[in-house]
């Protein structure tokens, strides 16, 4: 094992992966308010985000983004949200990995603004070529999680071939999204093993070196040696 990003999704969350970062080397934090929860987002919430942040065990600002598949949180919160803690990462000089889910013109709306000033990941991508071309461009990457390896993926499946080898990560997105030999479970670290080998045979690599590339590229993105 290289390396681990744990992912946050609120402050307390933030904290809690901060702390598991803190207690083994091989671990990373990832600090951020996801869209569902933007409704509770203060402008405390947001200091003390920037408190979190500057621990040196934290690599970036996330998970951070717009949903409208749930909508669990006003669109404007969201948005007002999602803005307020882009503005961090360009403050830290930190990168940003973003949620998207069934808002795909409005998170690029938004990263064609703000997000232009920093670097970052869509993760677990559900956008079109198009999009995804767009981002590269600012040189954002795209991270492939689970549902690569669904039968019926076949637009992602299409997606992935195109994709530039620098530009693309693998992610579990545990504990959701399992791969397809595990559907109905928990999704777990491990599992990220079908989805490498799911990748490999679309980019017609072999597995040792799709795991090197998609390696390279996520310790570039957050800094991680």
């Amino acid at each position: 094992m290289n390396a681990i990003v744990s992912v946050g999704y609120d402050l307390s969350a933030s904290r809690e992966a901060t702390k598991i970062a803190n207690d083994h080397e091989r671990i990373y934090a990832v600090v951020g308010i996801h869209p569902h929860n933007a409704k509770t987002t203060s402008s405390s919430t947001v200091n003390s985000l920037r408190e979190l942040a500057q621990d040196p065990k934290v690599v970036a600002i996330g998970e951070i983004g717009l949903d409208y598949h749930r909508d669990l949180s006003p669109r404007p919160r969201q948005k007002e949200t999602f803005e307020q803690q882009i503005r961090l990462a360009n403050e830290l000089e930190l990168p940003i990995v973003v949620h998207d889910r069934e808002a795909h013109q409005d998170v690029l709306g938004v990263l064609c603004g703000l997000g232009k000033d920093v670097r970052g990941i869509l993760h677990c991508f559900s956008g079109d070529l198009e999009m995804a071309e767009k981002v590269i461009g600012m040189g954002y990457l795209i991270s492939i999680a689970g549902p690569v390896t669904y039968p019926n993926a076949r637009k992602l499946h299409q997606l992935v071939q195109h994709l530039p080898d620098e530009s693309i990560i693998l992610e579990t997105d545990c504990p959701f999204l399992p791969p397809q030999s595990r559907r109905g479970e928990r999704n777990e670290p491990l599992f990220i093993l079908e989805t490498a080998h799911k990748v490999a045979e679309l980019k017609g690599m072999q597995l040792d070196e799709l795991v090197e590339l998609t390696s390279r590229n996520a310790r570039r993105m957050f800094r991680i040696h």
